[in-house]
């Protein structure tokens, strides 16, 4: 499984640790990812992803992962999420 959230593609970055001598030895910064369920309206269940607490939080901001799906592009958003989206379009237009 990749250390990569579902919604916002935030993954691993690279970097230094730095001491007070000023060595520097390569390190990683991983994201923190939680499995969270999120509750779809149109589809009326839950749906559950892998993704960084600040994508939690742009999910609630922006009123629901319904929402925040159909405003962001399919480029930016995992296989999951995509299917997701496709369902959630398509529950909407047999409304």
């Amino acid at each position: 499984m990749s250390r990569r959230c579902e919604l916002t593609g935030k993954g691993v970055m690279t970097g230094n640790n730095v001491s007070h001598a000023n060595n520097r030895t390569r390190r990683r910064f991983l994201p923190n990812l939680q499995n969270s369920s999120m509750v779809s309206d149109a589809l009326g269940k839950s749906v559950s992803f892998r993704v960084s607490t600040g994508a939690i939080r742009t999910v609630e901001k922006s009123g629901g992962i319904d929402a925040y799906l159909l405003s962001t592009k399919d480029e930016n958003l995992s296989l999951n999420a995509t299917r997701v989206k496709r369902a959630i379009k398509a529950a909407l237009a047999s409304e």
